[in-house]
């Protein structure tokens, strides 16, 4: 076990409001390792299911599900092929799932509709297929499934669209054009939005790789804000009944709309080290921020930086935007010397925050304006690491040397944190394989593994899985979906 770092920002005590965070805290019981359990933030009603209807789990991406995983071993492991890469896996109401893929020849944005109880076929069970206009790398990686079933998110003509799917006379499906409304007036020619979430009113927020962030209301119209110039939005953005959250290449900010203005609730800068880290996709923090907290499930908001050569953890109260505390992470990795770093949201729930690491990992491409990374290439040593807020800051609870290849995922059904274990050496080669893994959220151990296709276009890539409604995990890959469910 690591040795214990405690810290608390001094600059918090200072800032109003920092009182009532304390009291918040003081509610914590300082144990050394503290339940896992914790509350959500309430159901966003603009949202599908909680648990499946976001990349992750939720409006406030806090990567936890209320459904059971497959459990420990045994495991059955089916491939999906769909000659696309997969990194938004969704399921709604109706227990049909809804992916939102790449194609491997052209990378045109295609949903595959998908029913797990069809005949595999060359599509993968997928029973119909609807391209979208091309963007960016980003541009149309980030969708939701809406209240009604819909998946929504922005093609690359700058249209917010959203999709249903209905089941035709004769038994087949198709993907329909349900809305479409016009962004190409708030989003430059030259830009993509890469996030988007709704809120608790029904307004549909987005930010764009650029820097402008943007609202929808039932008004139709896109009203925006720009961020300061040259910070550049790189990953999704999450909703809480506090504000929309939206972490730039510079900064962490809270939003709110006031009539047809947005304002900004507050920003607070972070450590974004001297370059782009190898393993991640921009120069700046990796994180979808992630709301979480004890008592409301929303009270704080949470990103991992990207200081150099460790990165930390960063926990924020949402509604003032005071720093609760910084703790560095993702040690255990990196015992002899290497630099870590992550571009995965972190888990969160209740007062425990959990962070993958993903300095190194071997990505094909980045998106363009990325930079160059410092070094190049670097070993991908993965770790990974729980942090527990405390009554004066917070400490690390477990750090382990897990491997990482996608984005983890913790059940509250049965404690455990899902995920894609990346095999062989931390010289990775094409050549690696992937296991299925289960850990023990408690104390960080592995406790299920179980192999999975193992060829360089079954790569997880760090891209997100899903829990589904029946304990069945579906992982994306650079060539499709693999199941993993319990015999």
């Amino acid at each position: 076990m690591v040795q214990i770092h405690v810290s608390i920002s001094r600059k918090a005590l200072r800032i109003a409001g920092a009182t009532s965070a304390l009291m918040l805290l003081a509610a914590v019981p300082s144990t050394a390792s503290l339940p896992t359990a914790g509350p959500l933030a309430p159901a966003n009603p603009y949202l599908g299911p909680v648990g499946t209807a976001t990349m992750h789990g939720d409006a406030g991406s806090s990567d936890v599900t209320p459904l059971p995983g497959p459990g420990i071993e045994p495991h059955e492991v089916t491939a999906f092929p769909l000659m696309s890469a997969c990194p938004t896996i969704l399921q709604g109401s109706d227990g049909l799932i809804v992916s939102l893929c790449t194609t491997m020849l052209g990378q045109i944005p295609t949903i595959h509709l998908i029913d797990p109880k069809a005949e595999a076929s060359p599509f993968g069970r997928s029973v119909a297929q609807l391209p979208l206009a091309k963007g960016s790398l980003l541009g149309g990686v980030y969708a939701y499934l809406d209240h009604e079933n819909r998946l929504v998110a922005v093609d690359g003509n700058r249209q917010l669209v959203r999709i249903a799917h209905a089941q035709n006379p004769d038994g087949t499906w198709r993907l329909e054009l349900s809305d479409v409304i016009d962004l190409s007036g708030a989003v430059a020619a030259d830009d993509n939005v890469t996030g988007l979430a709704p809120d608790w009113t029904g307004n549909v927020w987005f930010a764009t790789g650029h820097g402008t962030v943007g609202v929808v209301g039932t008004d139709r119209i896109a009203h925006t804000i720009d961020l300061p110039e040259g910070e550049q939005v790189q990953n999704s953005i999450s909703t809480s009944p506090t504000g929309t959250a939206v972490a730039t290449t510079h900064a962490l900010y809270q939003l709110s709309r006031k009539g047809d203005d947005i304002a900004v609730d507050w920003r607070q800068p972070y450590d974004r080290g001297p370059a782009r880290n190898p393993g991640q996709l921009s120069w700046g923090t990796g994180s979808t921020p992630t709301y979480f907290g004890p008592s409301t499930g929303s009270d704080f908001v949470t990103i991992v930086d990207n200081a150099h050569p460790t990165v930390s953890v960063r926990v924020y109260r949402s509604d003032t935007g005071a720093e609760v505390c910084s703790q560095p992470v993702l040690t255990a990795a990196g015992k002899d010397g290497s630099p870590s770093g992550s571009e995965n949201s972190p888990i969160a729930i209740g007062h425990s925050v959990y962070v993958a690491g993903t300095y190194g990992y071997p990505y094909p491409t980045t998106p363009e304006g990325a930079g160059p990374a410092v070094p190049a290439t670097a070993p991908f040593n993965g770790g990974m690491t729980r942090v527990d807020i405390d009554p004066v800051g917070c400490h690390v609870v477990w750090d382990n040397t897990i491997r990482s290849s996608a984005v983890p995922h913790l059940s509250t059904a049965d404690d455990n944190i899902y995920t894609v274990t990346r095999d062989g050496s931390a010289d990775t080669t094409p050549l690696d394989g992937y296991s299925f893994a289960v850990i023990d959220s408690k104390d960080g151990t592995q406790i299920g593994s179980t192999t999975m296709p193992a060829t360089v276009v079954h790569d997880t890539l760090q891209m997100s899985a899903l829990i589904t409604a029946s304990g069945e995990y579906f992982q994306g890959t650079i060539s499709g979906i693999v199941r993993v469910r319990a015999y």
